[in-house]
């Protein structure tokens, strides 16, 4: 029988064994912009650990850097990642800070999620010390967002960054506050309380109409707001749950999938094989990667294509359960499958995409989305930051009933928001992946199977 002395002995032999065994096999980062034409060439090799592909993959969005090609390998307890990245205008890494931040302060470190020293450029969030951050997760509905900025408005908290999903007619958000007076983070106990049972309220709606459980936590410091939001989705029952009735969130008849998924056995070697194929768009493999990491299941090869001249991305994975044992049964792939989808769908730019630019200031949040609420706007989706000063939000809105906004609903919004604060950028929505069936699927299994093979010869 086993003792717990000699439990504990173990793991600390066991932890004793991993520290030795990354001071005999050091990390190294190989960026290198000669050998590809068009993009900068990341080669990354670690002793392995669970998680560690999204963790390099987290470091190079935190810089808003884009993957267009992605080759992943691991060999017994070695992990070997090759990335082909280049900035948002397509152009390779030229920017020494960035690189030497890759290559010194990230991907070396034995903490990848440590916020970058030089800071993601999504929108500048306060020190750790400075801010309080909130997470939210509940029924869906509109006006919802508006009924939280009134709450902490009312309870004299600053918003100054936040990030709000809705997926399936649920909703999710992280939210960063600061106390009104001081600037910030809020410690009073009490306050806290209270903020947490009001925001709760706000959650539960008037019970008549929600679904599922409904969620608030409040904790000192920031957070990953697009990593939490997988999660609290995920754990929200909204991470490929089917929505009620085949519904999407605003109780219309749900559209097909944006992704196109296969998960399929590799019975010789073990292995549950994943492709997803869709309409390439920033983040994505990000996206893909919390799906497959929160259901516990650990990437052994992969080979991505999402090069720009396609606009499909392709991605194909051969994965185990942290166990060490494939996908075990249909229902287990089905999930695997709606979870896949349901990470694709949540950051779709569906609905008129809305931009907020000028002075931040008390309250500002709470107007915006106050007027939205009047004029019968849904918000889909919404980054909310601030920036020296100046709030930069973006929204994703349909009307009430998940149609597109029409030009009169517009003209009210910028009437009482003023043309100057308020801009239309674009309407959103991804086109559809081409229709095919499973031979379709195990055709791009063929190309991107070829595509890993080059990638191999190329680093080998």
């Amino acid at each position: 029988m086993l003792r717990c002395g000699e439990t504990v002995a173990e793991e600390e032999e066991d932890d004793e064994y991993a520290k030795l065994v990354r001071w005999m096999n050091p990390p190294r980062v190989v960026i290198d912009n000669d050998s590809c034409d068009n993009a900068t060439v990341i080669r990354v090799d670690r002793v392995k650990k669970h998680g560690i592909l999204l963790e390099a993959v987290q470091v190079l969005v935190d810089l808003n850097l884009v993957i267009t090609k992605a080759y992943i390998s691991s060999d017994g307890n070695w992990f070997m990642d090759v990335f082909n990245v280049t900035d948002q205008y397509g152009s390779k890494l030229q920017n020494r800070e960035v690189i030497d931040h890759i290559q010194k302060q990230c991907l070396e470190s034995e903490d990848y999620l440590k916020l970058p020293a030089i800071g993601p450029t999504d929108g500048a969030a306060p020190p750790e010390d400075e801010s309080t951050s909130i997470e939210l997760t509940g029924t869906d509905r509109p006006g919802l967002l508006s009924e939280v900025c009134a709450v902490l408005a009312s309870l004299s908290c600053n918003i100054v960054k936040a990030e709000v999903w809705t997926h399936n007619r649920r909703a999710a958000a992280v939210i960063q506050i600061t106390d009104e007076a001081s600037g910030l983070a809020i410690h009073d106990a009490a306050r806290l309380s209270k903020v947490q049972e009001l925001l709760c309220n706000v959650m539960q709606g008037d019970g008549a109409s929600s679904r599922g459980s409904t969620r608030t936590g409040v904790t000192l410091g920031t957070a990953r707001a697009e990593r939490r939001l997988h999660k609290l989705m995920l754990d929200d029952g909204g991470g490929g749950e089917e929505a009620v009735g085949g519904e999407d969130r605003r109780g219309m008849a749900r559209p097909k999938a944006a992704a196109k998924v296969a998960v399929m056995d590799c019975a010789e070697r073990r292995y549950t094989v994943v492709i997803l194929r869709c309409r390439d768009r920033p983040k994505l493999l990000f996206d893909t990667l919390c799906a497959l990491t929160d259901l516990q299941y650990v990437v052994f090869h992969g080979t991505v294509d999402a090069e720009r001249r396609s606009r499909e991305a392709y991605q194909e994975y051969y994965v185990r359960h942290v166990d060490g044992h494939p996908a075990r049964s249909d229902a287990e792939r089905s999930r695997l499958v709606r979870c896949l989808e349901a990470a694709v769908e949540r950051r779709a730019s569906d609905g008129l995409e809305l931009e907020v630019r000028t002075e931040d200031r008390v309250g500002l949040l709470s107007e915006v989305t106050r007027v939205f609420r009047e004029n019968s706007l849904s918000i889909i989706r919404a980054a909310i930051a601030t920036r020296d000063g100046r709030a930069e939000d973006t929204f994703y809105v349909s009307d009430a009933y998940g149609n597109p906004v029409d030009g009169r609903t517009m003209d009210a919004v910028g009437g009482q928001l003023g043309d100057a604060v308020l801009r239309v950028k674009r309407r959103g929505g991804d086109a559809p992946v081409a229709e095919g069936g499973a031979v379709s699927v195990l055709g791009s299994l063929l190309k991107g199977s070829f595509q890993g093979l080059r990638l191999i010869r190329s680093y080998s």
